[in-house]
């Protein structure tokens, strides 16, 4: 069973929390979803959907897509409705998220913005059942197609926008129409300009005239439909967290002996050199953020190559034997050289 606290926690300006604000990280991940309680209406959330909805109005499209908290950010086939994560709903949710996680995904208003337009477009797509049109499946695909596990993103490609991260257009005729659909959304995105030049251009002139098309009709579904809602979850915070971890973590590329005796040295100078492990893991934060800004991989798959790393550096009982800098500097380009070896060559793998 759950712990809670007796009563609920007072905040400054007679705003009352709820009972499993005070609980310890321990204690929280005991709850079960469902028992949150938790609402979009009086959240940051609340006017970032309304920015997004005015985006539509300015287009005149009259779909207006619902939303609703649940377990992860999702569209249901064939719903014009939105599922948001349920950590967003709340600052001590989005400091668990981060703790587990090592990042909040939508926590900042423009990357929520960003994932926003990105599932309206997947709202939209469902309210005027776009992808039966057969132009619209000559220009994306048919979404008929099963969903990877995993794809194999392209970097290079310019048959795709840029808009969520890891070239997330490329893992389905979906996701593609949502992120082309997104970036044409985005006030002053200037796509035109951006994308000149490239294969994806006709991808968002075509959403641009189908939108045109559509602007002033009314939506063919109308469903308000929930799928999944939180307040239907008895899945705990804990098991929640356990399933995500092993879902993101699992695919991580290989460090070599070589380039780890490169790095460090098994025949330090100094009886005082520091134990490379001990080193990985007084700078690790400051590492995985550093080779995930430059490679787009999530923070909690670099951390996994990091912990890798770690362990086979006192297995092999090395050491830190230049000046720390410079073997900070060496030891984010090994990481991100290796990250990026994997994404290249194709054997790099995003988990959907």
């Amino acid at each position: 069973m759950a712990t809670q606290p007796s009563q609920d926690t007072p905040r400054p300006g007679g705003i009352t929390e709820p009972p499993w604000v005070a609980l310890r990280d321990d204690e929280l991940m005991k709850q079960p979803l469902c028992d949150l309680g938790l609402k979009i209406q009086g959240t940051w959330l609340t006017g970032l959907i309304r920015q997004v909805m005015n985006e539509l109005r300015s287009k005149k499209i009259l779909a207006r897509p619902h939303f609703w908290i649940s377990d992860e950010w999702f569209t249901p086939d064939g719903i014009p409705g939105i599922a948001i994560p349920f950590y967003l709903a709340h600052p001590r949710l989005m400091e668990l998220e981060r703790r587990q996680m090592l990042e909040v995904e939508g926590g900042t208003p423009e990357w929520c913005l960003r994932i926003i337009r990105h599932e309206v477009g997947h709202a939209i797509n469902n309210a005027y059942r776009l992808h039966h049109k057969k132009k619209w499946i000559r220009v994306f695909g048919k979404t008929s197609q099963p969903y990877p596990e995993y794809y194999q993103p392209k970097p290079y490609s310019k048959s795709y926008v840029l808009h969520l991260d890891y070239w997330y257009a490329q893992s389905h005729p979906a996701e593609d129409f949502a992120e082309t659909f997104a970036v044409w959304l985005t006030p002053n995105s200037m796509w035109q300009k951006r994308y000149a030049g490239w294969r994806a251009l006709k991808k968002l002139e075509f959403v641009d005239q189908l939108m045109g098309e559509l602007a002033g009709v009314a939506p063919l579904v109308r469903t308000r439909a929930q799928i999944a809602p939180i307040r239907g979850l008895k899945t705990t915070l804990a098991e929640h967290y356990a399933d995500k971890r092993a879902r993101y973590g699992e695919d991580y590329p290989e460090f070599y002996d070589r380039d780890l005796r490169k790095l460090f040295t098994s025949s330090p100078k100094s009886e005082n050199a520091e134990r490379a492990e001990k080193f990985l893991r007084r700078i690790r934060g400051d590492l995985r953020k550093m080779v995930t800004r430059w490679t787009g991989e999530y923070q909690y798959t670099i951390d996994q190559v990091l912990k890798e790393m770690v362990e086979r550096c006192a297995e092999l009982k090395l050491f830190v034997d230049r000046p720390e800098e410079e073997v900070k500097l060496d030891a984010t380009v090994l990481v991100t050289v290796q990250t990026m070896n994997y994404l290249h060559s194709g054997r790099h793998r995003v988990a959907l």
